[in-house]
């Protein structure tokens, strides 16, 4: 996503062709508040999670220089740098990644959303830089930091329906449909034109200055009038970006100050939308252990081993949108130190869920 370079009528700017997870299905008759507030967490990691990422080796075609991975490298650092509670490592195992990083020339610039990455897929890739991220330092590394930031949930802020952007809708197409994005219609569309619902945005406010914003050349904008001229955003992590980010995965203290989950007590969850809880389990016996969350709300809930939870969850159950609650059963080990996450989408009444373990 090129960023730094002033917008000129002559210039096509080469953009970042996002991958959207297909929304979640939900029941009939869910209401409309509790429907928001799920779409604005669905696709967000539990907070404290290892986000482990890798570049191919191969295929040839796929692998990128030293100094194109410098770059990625540089870009994880700096989100990290925001304070976020989320940890990213490389890991030199394709068998062991979260996400895949590709520089396959000439296919664009794309990243699938938050923990969409997950799904399995024919194409094994889960982002791509499709040019150099060092031929424009600046321009390179706000494309990596555009990447990453739809790895960790975020989606296109010119898409935020608060901007109250009207596109020359043809001017558009015809700007993209040329070298180098060369894009057909329908990834213009669901890309830039396309106006996200307010649900699946964070605040009511329009941050031209993020990272998540593409720039955008004279011609292409007809309202508002003072962006009939285009639109350069300042290139790096804005300070709502910081905003957004830290909401969903705030700074956590270290394990040791996690409440211990003791077996058969039922512990309330006094937590807002999108707020989430760490406890430990330490096992008295070697069995299979139960974990579910109580009352009328809709949570993520998963256990993991390694110091402070690092390893990869070794059970979770999402019941968001759906009739019933959260529940795992999962064998654990006398002796061993388990994390236990719970996010929550939505209660039906504050104060009134709760997580138990038996």
């Amino acid at each position: 996503m090129a960023r730094k370079s002033t917008p000129a009528v002559t210039v096509s700017l080469r953009y970042c062709a996002a991958r959207f997870p297909k929304p979640p299905k939900m029941p009939r008759g869910i209401g409309l508040d509790r429907m928001r507030l799920i779409l604005q967490t669905s696709d967000k990691w539990l907070n404290g999670s290892k986000v482990r990422y890798w570049f191919f080796d191969s295929p040839k075609k796929w692998v990128g220089g030293k100094d194109q991975q410098e770059v990625v490298r540089k870009a994880f650092a700096m989100w990290k740098a925001l304070g976020v509670g989320l940890d990213f490592v490389e890991v030199h195992a394709r068998s062991e990644a979260d996400v895949r990083i590709a520089f396959l020339e000439d296919d664009g610039a794309w990243s699938y959303i938050g923990t969409d990455v997950k799904t399995k897929r024919k194409d094994p890739r889960t982002m791509n830089f499709g040019w150099s991220l060092t031929e424009d330092p600046a321009d390179g590394l706000d494309t990596a930091l555009h990447e990453i930031g739809h790895t960790l949930g975020l989606p296109h802020e010119h898409q935020n329906p608060f901007a109250g952007i009207v596109w020359n809708e043809e001017a558009v197409y015809a700007a993209l449909a040329k070298a180098p994005n060369r894009w057909s219609r329908s990834t213009t569309f669901h890309n830039i034109i396309e106006k996200l619902v307010a649900d699946e945005v964070q605040g009511s406010h329009w941050d031209a200055d993020s990272v998540m914003h593409y720039p955008f050349e004279p011609g292409l904008i007809d309202k508002p009038a003072q962006f009939r001229a285009g639109i350069t955003p300042a290139g790096g992590l804005s300070a709502r970006d910081r905003q957004w980010i830290l909401k969903f995965y705030p700074q956590l203290g270290p394990p040791t100050t996690f409440p211990t989950l003791q077996p058969l007590q039922s512990v309330p969850l006094a937590l807002a939308p999108a707020q989430q809880a760490n406890f430990l389990f330490k096992p008295t016996q070697t069995r299979e252990y139960e974990f579910r969350t109580f009352g009328a709300s809709d949570t993520l809930i998963a256990i993991y081993e390694g110091p402070g939870g690092s390893g990869p969850a070794l059970a979770e159950d999402d019941d968001s949108g759906e009739g019933r609650n959260a529940y795992f059963k999962v064998t654990l080990t006398k002796g061993r130190t388990y994390v236990v996450r719970v996010r929550l989408y939505y209660a039906e009444e504050e104060g009134e869920t709760a997580i138990m373990a038996w």
